[in-house]
């Protein structure tokens, strides 16, 4: 009798533990506060970071700046205006921390408060870098290019702004970017001595971008040690005057040195035709590491890892054994190694490799990390965490006994809340024997005697990879919180599992990488008992959206599609994007090149075969995919008779960012589907 009244008081307990769970929303989902930029203090004993918070009514974020210990005790505010501050860096004394607000530098003391502004230019100052003895920076102004002041740049501003015509002239390509017009500004890397005040511009004259403006970020410049040298990073295709259709074809990006203090005379230190970028100094001086793609004119080439000695002038490739694309990239403070993250499989590892022998070690394997920062004394590595049940949170590895701390709980309320099912893993083979990895995650409150309806997401890139992580646009959760069971196929062309396995999709976009889905989705039907082969869904995005659109000229095997932002005319999506060495590397050439293949993969060639219901959804100022591509597939849709709905955001670019526009392309995504379950 003790035994049943045990046995039922256990059985009451664990139901009531599921009922304070539920399952994952969409508001969830906008309720996330989110980690941005962090900063390590000199001392190592200090953590400052960046945090959004979204308001749903209100259709924004605010971005605040706490502070804790460098254990992630003591964790309180530092500035929480309304007025938006970001990036957060510690002086190299320690004593103040830099941060950004209304496009300005500003500086304020550990508690927040002294607040002095550092930069004061019209056009604005972002992106700082210090150097060693905190005497100046780096940071970069869109300006243009023949101005000398900025009383220039006003002028230029003001009579543009007075201006009754607001047509415009192009005489060359890359005239937008993704998802803005380019106009005249670009972007200019600047010099400032915190103790003169004086300014300089860098690249004086420069009609190209420093970071570049694809395929660069904040990483792309750098002081060295002693601060008598810059590094930063620049394509030379584009620095003169009329260069605008090189950049829209050059992935060529060079690593480049100057003396700040002397006239302006460059020093290129890379040598390939493909992309080279995100130059750092060794702490010793010794050294530049580099990331470098060999190949010209390919955007996903292996990001190999050099090695510049500065004494010699020659150049290593240090991980021309190991096939790893390289991330970001640190030294040890010792110069001895070389940390750095990369994809592997669904994971985002951190490796640590030395710079002698190039012997690599794996240092933290599951789920996504990256961002990597080292203490000062080296034994500490720090690094941001996230998997499929977790959103971005700061962690520590201890380099001696490699015990990992997770050190912030940003979310920890909330998810405390949510019932959420691990991120699974399976392998199936392809149809030319090649294994194919593909995530799979299941309902919460899952039942194994149940049958569930599969939907499978498809990621964009192509090159890409879908990871254990927390992504808020195409969160695997928040889908199978609706009931399904969500597996996330990364087929030939994903990142992560050799250089190889992802140049297979270039010039075969409707081959390998659609028999290879179509494998996963036979093996996890076959696999698992409880998936419905009744009730088949797909949804993807960019790439991932192209992928739905040819598989619904392919097969009819599913109830109903979801194409955001996806590719259904390859010839006239040449002509409207901005990036042509993308296509033109893809698709093998241009289409009056090579017109064949063009057409062989393009699914409006192939549209008198779709029968499957397609929600088709886009957005206005998408530049990459532009926004044609969905009224061509949608008229083609609704000509045929095909049961399809287009949703349309006309304040949106390639990605939904708009808490409110988010909750309506969830839920709608979620509608079209229940409209067309068995």
């Amino acid at each position: 009798m003790k035994k049943f009244a045990y046995l039922f008081l256990l059985s009451t307990l664990v139901s009531f533990s599921f009922a304070q769970k539920r399952a994952i929303t969409v508001d969830d989902l906008w309720k996330m506060k989110r980690i941005g930029d962090y900063s390590l203090s000199p001392d190592g004993k200090l953590i400052t970071f960046a945090l959004t918070t979204y308001d749903m009514d209100k259709n924004k974020g605010n971005t605040d700046i706490w502070i804790m210990n460098s254990d992630g005790s003591n964790l309180k505010p530092l500035k929480n205006s309304e007025a938006n501050e970001t990036s957060p860096k510690f002086s190299p004394d320690g004593k103040s921390i830099a941060y950004e607000m209304k496009d300005q530098i500003w500086l304020c003391d550990l508690e927040g408060k002294n607040d002095i502004q550092l930069t004061n230019l019209y056009t604005g100052a972002s992106g700082l870098v210090w150097s060693n003895d905190g005497k100046s920076i780096l940071f970069v102004s869109s300006v243009y290019p023949d101005c000398k002041n900025q009383k220039c740049n006003e002028e230029k501003d003001k009579a543009q702004e007075q201006s009754k015509v607001k047509a415009k002239i192009f005489t060359e390509l890359y005239f937008r970017n993704f998802n803005q017009w380019r106009g005249e500004k670009v972007s200019h890397l600047f010099y400032m001595n915190l103790e003169t005040k004086e300014v300089k511009d860098l690249t004086q004259n420069s009609f190209a971008d420093v970071p570049p403006i694809a395929l660069g970020g904040n990483t792309d410049y750098t002081f060295s040690p002693d601060a008598n040298e810059v590094a930063f990073t620049i394509n030379w295709d584009n620095y003169k005057k009329n260069s605008g259709t090189k950049l829209a074809t050059s992935t060529n990006n060079d690593v480049v040195l100057i003396n700040p203090n002397s006239e302006t005379s460059y020093k290129t230190i890379s040598t390939s035709k493909g992309n080279d970028n995100q130059p750092v100094y060794s702490p010793d001086g010794k050294y530049i590491a580099f990331r470098s793609m060999e190949r010209a004119g390919f955007e996903a080439d292996k990001e190999r890892l050099l090695l510049y000695d500065r004494t010699t002038g020659k150049t290593k490739d240090i991980t021309l054994k190991h096939d790893l694309s390289v991330d970001k990239v640190i030294f040890s403070p010792d110069s001895k190694y070389i940390y750095f993250d990369a994809d592997r499989e669904s994971f985002h590892s951190i490796y640590r490799i030395n710079v002698e022998t190039s012997e690599l070690e794996l240092l933290v394997k599951d789920a996504y990390n990256n961002d990597q920062i080292i203490s000062p004394d080296g034994n500490t590595l720090y690094f941001k965490h996230q998997k499929s049940t977790m959103p971005v949170e700061i962690f520590s590895i201890n380099l001696q006994t490699k015990e990992i701390k997770q050190l912030t709980f940003i979310n920890k309320e909330l998810l405390a809340q949510l019932e959420m099912n691990p991120t699974e893993s399976f392998w199936t083979k392809a149809k030319d024997g090649i294994q194919v990895q593909s995530l799979l995650i299941k309902p919460p409150f899952f039942d194994p005697n149940k049958k569930y309806p599969l939907l499978v997401v498809i990621h964009g890139g192509p090159q890409g990879t879908t990871a254990d992580q927390f992504h808020y646009r195409w969160n695997l959760q928040l889908f199978a919180s609706k009931g399904y069971v969500v597996i996330a196929p990364n087929f030939r062309g994903s990142t992560g599992f050799g250089q190889k396995f992802t140049d297979a999709i270039s010039g075969d976009w409707g081959g390998k990488p659609y028999t290879d889905i179509m494998s996963c989705v036979d093996n996890a039907i076959k696999s698992y008992n409880f998936i419905d082969p009744k009730n088949l869904f797909a949804a993807g995005g960019s790439y991932g959206g192209y992928m739905i659109a040819w598989i619904s000229t392919q097969t009819n095997r599913f109830n109903a599609l979801v194409c955001h932002a996806g590719v259904f005319n390859l010839e006239s999506m040449y002509g409207t994007t901005e990036q042509l060495w993308f296509p033109e590397w893809e698709n093998k050439g241009t289409p009056w090149q090579n017109q064949k293949l063009y057409d062989k993969f393009s699914p409006h060639k192939h549209a008198k075969n779709v029968k499957t219901p397609v929600l088709v959804i886009h957005g206005a100022n998408d530049y990459r995919v532009p926004e044609e591509q969905a009224f061509q597939q949608f008229t083609y849709l609704q000509r045929r008779g095909i049961p399809s709905k287009f949703l349309y955001f006309p304040d949106e670019t390639h990605f939904v960012l708009k808490p409110q526009n988010s909750k309506l392309w969830y839920n709608t995504v979620f509608d079209w589907f229940d409209e067309f379950k068995k």
